[in-house]
């Protein structure tokens, strides 16, 4: 980004107080998180994308390692020209981020020559290097699944003395939370290895075509990269597959709309050999592709399909009436990838000279090439891999719970991650000495103000930007994925001076034009409330609602940009869609009748 405009901007992050009573819990953030007085001359944004509720204390550990690992790719590894790393911030348990960018012409100068050396050799290595990544995190997994659950007996093993084996079982469990943390933050790393390099490459195109091209739409453009496979869309398919199996054994009446998963599978056991063999389908869904959590593996309570089915088996009655209505649960992979060819081949033509349709030919090509990962990542990182260590955490966090240091073994989420590995060596220290540990006296009672704190901030406003505005924003994860963009922060800062009139604008994700009732949905909790045709209003999607594309009409969202899941799926699955509005859940009233326009990105207000 470059340097703040200081005579226009948003509150200062100076002006935002902690919420009275929950000052505790605020300070049990490390300090490197808290605001100071400098950040007042930087521009920061509230990341309601990955964190719209407030955040416990452990779960910051998410955004600890995930910025750690984004600005190490960005500054050190790939070195690119005009962005370093994001740094972040928390107050009342909101997540703020702010890009560090880089204008000095000699240094831009000298980082491109590093880029180059570096981004270019993945670029012409793609498939080989994306192959050996995919290697990489189905070793961490492994690795991850393989640690033992945390334990400690009465007496040493007499095995274990037997064999000399010299560490006793308490030094385990500092162990394995070390190993635990360890590969979360290993994870990360792996996450951004390839994932800022897919977004430059589509931005490459995407700014090569808006010159060539002037009159081109961001979503003409978006929709020469549709049709991809990716493995985010996995867990989405199998239902659409578990629905069709239904069909085909007779037992698609055992899939009652409202019913329980836990009484569906028990109605399918009932109905014999049909309904056991649709449940041995279920089994070759759940591994692996059922490792995907409700959200959007950020927070804890996110649990995956595998740990809770409601989420899964809520979407199957739908894809069942489908099915028997004669409709396709196919993507329209070959309508999207016929598009894309005709688009692509069009917009060549266009091109004055050779050199120019080379250099088009070849920035389409290596867009193709990169642009599954952006996507396919989410999977095996965001999910599959948090919900792991997540659950690893719980493990912990139920010992503590037996040892008295708290009630419940949830509650090791409002321990910080450096909270929680004191806690583990008191426990150890405890056990070796023989002595009760001091955690049953100094825990329960911060366990109880953190829980109440959160409950405090969620009922505060947050502002959406802080700080002086930027005169541009060039960061390419910030612009595609966020869809921060300076005409954006002007929307944001006109969002309460009442000249807004009705229409509310953003990203043109996916074409067409929809009529009908909006239907604000603020977390997945609420995903229930949708009804055939609603139009879902939302701060952002992620990839577990995929199922809930087969109800809506149209989509809209509070935040996103062009290569959001949002913007994505909406594209693949052909629904309508606006992301990137910044105000849509303030603005829209839930049940108001509102026009979705998606190929010029704009929401019109009709009562």
């Amino acid at each position: 980004m470059s340097p703040p405009n200081p005579s226009k901007g948003f509150p200062l992050p100076s002006s935002l107080k902690v919420a009275p009573g929950t000052e505790a819990a605020q300070a049990a953030y490390p300090y490197t998180i808290q605001f100071g007085k400098s950040d007042d001359e930087r521009f920061w944004f509230y990341n309601s994308m990955h964190f719209p509720e407030p955040m416990s204390a452990f779960d910051m550990v998410t955004a600890e390692a995930a910025y750690c690992a984004l600005g190490a790719a960005n500054t050190r590894v790939h070195c690119l020209p005009t962005t370093l790393g994001i740094d972040h911030r928390i107050i009342n348990g909101r997540v703020y981020i702010g890009g560090n960018g880089v204008s000095d012409p000699a240094e831009i100068a000298r980082r491109t020559d590093e880029f180059q050396k570096r981004a270019f050799y993945y670029y012409a290595n793609w498939e080989r290097l994306y192959a050996q990544w995919r290697e990489k995190m189905l070793k961490l997994i492994q690795e991850a699944r393989a640690l033992p659950k945390p334990a400690l007996p009465e007496f040493e093993p007499l095995e274990h003395v037997h064999a000399g084996r010299g560490i006793a079982s308490n030094q385990d469990l500092l162990d394995i939370y070390q190993k635990t943390l360890e590969g979360y933050f290993r994870m990360w790393h792996h996450h951004f290895e390839f994932l800022l390099l897919g977004y430059g490459a589509y931005l490459t195109f995407f700014n090569f075509c808006k010159k060539a091209f002037p009159e081109i739409t961001d979503q003409t453009i978006a929709r020469m990269v549709a049709g991809m496979e990716a493995e985010i869309f996995r867990p989405d398919e199998e239902l659409r597959r578990l629905a069709r199996r239904a069909v085909e054994l007779g037992v698609d009446g055992r899939f009652a709309e409202g019913a329980s998963a836990e009484q569906v599978m028990a109605s399918l056991r009932a109905a014999g050999e049909p309904g056991v063999a649709w449940l041995k389908e279920l089994e070759v869904s759940r591994d692996p592709w059922f490792n995907i959590n409700v959200g959007d593996g950020f927070y804890h309570y996110h649990r995956s399909w595998n740990d809770d089915l409601s989420m899964a088996f809520a979407g199957i009655p739908g894809y069942i009436s489908a099915v028997k209505a004669g409709e396709s649960l196919e993507r329209p992979f070959e309508r999207l990838q016929a598009e894309r060819r005709q688009l692509i081949a069009d917009y060549r033509e266009l091109l004055s000279s050779d050199e120019e349709r080379a250099a088009y030919d070849q920035m389409i090509t290596l867009a193709h090439r990169v642009f599954p990962y952006v996507e396919g990542h989410k999977f095996y990182c965001e999910h599959w891999y948090t919900n792991l260590f997540f659950n690893k955490i719980r493990e912990f966090g139920a010992l503590l719970a037996r040892h008295g240091f708290f009630a419940s073994a949830e509650d090791v989420f409002h321990l910080t991650h450096y909270e929680l590995e004191n806690a583990i060596i008191d426990l150890m220290n405890a056990w070796s000495a023989g002595s009760p540990p001091r955690g049953p006296d100094h825990w329960p009672a911060r366990v109880k103000e953190r829980r109440a704190a959160l409950a405090e901030w969620a009922k505060h406003d947050t502002p959406p930007a802080l700080g002086p505005v930027p005169d541009v924003i060039d960061d390419p994860a910030i612009v595609m994925l966020w869809g921060i963009t300076r005409e954006n922060l002007d929307t944001w800062l006109k969002a309460g001076d009442g000249s807004q009139g009705n229409e509310i604008r953003g990203f043109a994700a996916s074409s067409g034009v929809v009529e009908g009732t909006a239907r604000i949905v603020k977390s997945v909790e609420e995903i229930g409330r949708l009804k055939q045709g609603d139009i879902l209003v939302c701060q952002v999607t992620n990839p577990t609602w995929a199922p809930i594309f087969q109800k809506i009409s149209a989509a809209v969202s509070d935040i996103g940009g062009s290569m959001s899941h949002a913007a994505i799926v909406a594209r693949e699955l052909g629904v309508p869609a606006v992301v990137g509005t910044g105000t849509a859940t303030s603005r829209i009233k839930d049940g108001q009748r509102v026009r979705v326009d998606g190929g010029r990105g704009i929401v019109t207000l009709l009562q």
